[in-house]
């Protein structure tokens, strides 16, 4: 029941970051301002992190689950992905170096401030 009532939670606030897409107009998902909205409602302490930490850590767990629609999805367009592999694959490579080196700059941004 405990977890049922985390997953509420969090599915309400989706919904309610679904209803401002639509409302406001905003060109970001509803599943993106649903989760600044969950974002923001940790900060503040609205919602305590006991709340919905079981079932943020089984979402996170299964999360390899949630692609396999996608994965399945991408069979359908083979025909376009052969025509542009090379400009793909360049996009992937070049992406993920940037991910990574500013991930390791923020790291040791972040060790720096709290040494000091």
């Amino acid at each position: 029941m405990k977890l049922l009532r985390q997953f509420l939670i969090i599915l309400i606030i989706c919904f309610i970051g679904e209803v401002l897409n639509k409302v406001v107009h905003v060109p970001l998902p509803g599943s993106i301002i649903g989760m600044i909205l969950l974002f923001i409602c940790l900060i503040t302490g609205v919602i305590k992190l006991e709340k919905v930490d079981e079932i943020s850590r089984f979402l996170i767990d299964h999360l390899a689950f949630f692609f396999i629609p996608a994965g399945v999805a991408l069979l359908g367009y083979v025909g376009v992905l052969k025509e542009s592999i090379l400009p793909i694959l360049v996009i992937c490579f070049v992406t993920t170096l940037v991910v990574m080196i500013v991930t390791g700059w923020t790291i040791q941004l972040i060790k720096g401030r709290k040494s000091r």
